[in-house]
């Protein structure tokens, strides 16, 4: 088996190089970037962003990324695109093409045709000198010294870098176009990313049922509602207003506090000024009022009237949490 000091020095080299590169992108940032990044964003057009091998999987999550952030784009593999998929790029659309060669034959083949139909054409490539670098409108350099592999073939960290140049694109237009969270909560709506910037109170406390007693219930009346409303909890009503409320750790600290609970009531046992959070907030808040408090459940309002409770559970079972 191999040693494992010997492992961990090997990924913190690779880890070492290639963060040495990303690092190395800035000095090799230039007004060709900004200007790639202003028509870009004054573009009627999509991105078409294209490459072959490895850059062309760096392509696809570039394309994915500035479609996640307000930038239109789609994904064109060059080799593809001079077999018929050249009808992909339409008039306003500007063509990204990864290579870090920038001579490889299918960029070679599809860059005439690119300039015969006038399109932009940013050049992402780690060689200067190549075909690439020299007919793009925009070239964006991503030389790196050398690969992370031991032979120094190996595409990675030329993809690291061709990643990060990707993503600092991408922020830059995501910034001038001013998108917000909310825009973001549009492009993401499933998963746990988009519910924590769309899902409010309200959609969860729709689903559970209403846990209330009245101030003067018996203990067992209390018991009876906490366990059949399953939520650990219940609120304390008075003429319809919410005074209370019990959960099941103060029912467990009443038993260990008295021999006799026939006489007791809700009343007795409950915690008055519950905390609450109103229907209409994001249940991301409600997470984090919840984790500040160090409590499990919420009463929630609607306006001042007692519409629900939402449980920690809750939020974890819609991967808030």
């Amino acid at each position: 088996m191999s040693d494992i000091q010997s492992i961990l020095s090997i990924a913190k080299r690779t880890l070492e190089t290639e963060s040495k590169a990303i690092h190395n992108l800035i000095g090799q940032l230039d007004e060709q970037f900004a200007h790639a990044v202003q028509h870009i964003f004054e573009s009627k057009g999509r991105v078409v962003v294209s490459g072959v091998g490895k850059s062309a999987i760096i392509a696809s999550k570039i394309v994915a990324t500035l479609n996640s952030t307000g930038t239109p784009a789609i994904f064109m593999h060059a080799a593809d695109a001079i077999h018929g998929d050249l009808g992909t790029i339409q008039e306003n659309d500007i063509v990204i093409c990864l290579s870090k060669s920038g001579n490889t034959p299918e960029i070679k083949a599809l860059l005439p045709l690119i300039k015969i139909a006038k399109n932009k054409l940013v050049g992402i490539t780690g060689n200067m000198d190549s075909i690439l670098a020299k007919q793009a409108d925009f070239v964006l350099n991503t030389f790196v010294e050398k690969e992370a592999c031991p032979n120094n073939l190996a595409p990675t960290t030329s993809t690291s870098a061709q990643m990060a140049m990707g993503d600092a694109l991408a922020i830059c237009l995501l910034e001038l176009r001013g998108f917000s969270s909310s825009d973001f909560a549009k492009y993401h709506p499933g998963g746990s990313l988009g519910k924590k910037l769309y899902l409010r109170v309200a959609d969860i406390v729709v689903n559970n049922q209403k846990p209330e007693v009245d101030v003067n219930s018996s203990v067992k009346e209390v018991i009876v509602e906490i366990s059949e409303k399953m939520l650990g909890v219940t609120a304390v009503m008075k003429q319809g207003k919410v005074v209370g409320i019990v959960t099941d750790g103060d029912i467990r600290r009443m038993l260990s506090k008295h021999d006799n609970i026939s006489d007791l009531t809700a009343k007795d046992i409950m915690t008055s000024n519950p905390k609450s959070i109103e229907v209409d907030m994001l249940a991301i808040k409600a997470l984090n009022l919840l984790q500040e408090k160090g409590i499990s459940q919420l009463l929630a309002f609607d306006n001042g009237s007692y519409a629900g409770v939402v449980h920690i559970h809750n939020l974890i079972n819609e991967g808030i949490l």
